[in-house]
């Protein structure tokens, strides 16, 4: 196992990869499935609370799909954001 350490919009991620070479193949997947685990849901109710299609959620996690910056930067503020107000 390999371990990141990664901060995106102030939040905080410890995250654990297969290798250093799956990380640099598609970090968005682990980092959006970190962010999720930040939250302690599950998919379905993490896709639920964004609006975001469970299967889009379940490709950009496999790292199937392609996961736009911009998204992975406005999930993770929303996250960081409504952790420090304590709703989530």
């Amino acid at each position: 196992m390999n371990t990141v350490d990664y901060q995106i919009e102030g939040l905080n991620l410890h995250i654990e990869t297969e290798s250093k070479a799956s990380w640099d193949n598609n970090p968005t997947a682990y980092l959006i499935k970190s962010i999720r685990n930040v939250t302690g849901m599950s998919v379905t109710e993490f896709c639920n609370w964004l609006g975001i299609p469970t299967r889009t959620m379940q490709q950009w996690e496999k790292g199937d799909r392609v996961m736009p910056d911009y998204v992975l930067r406005l999930i993770a503020y929303k996250v960081q954001m409504e952790s420090q107000l304590g709703r989530i």
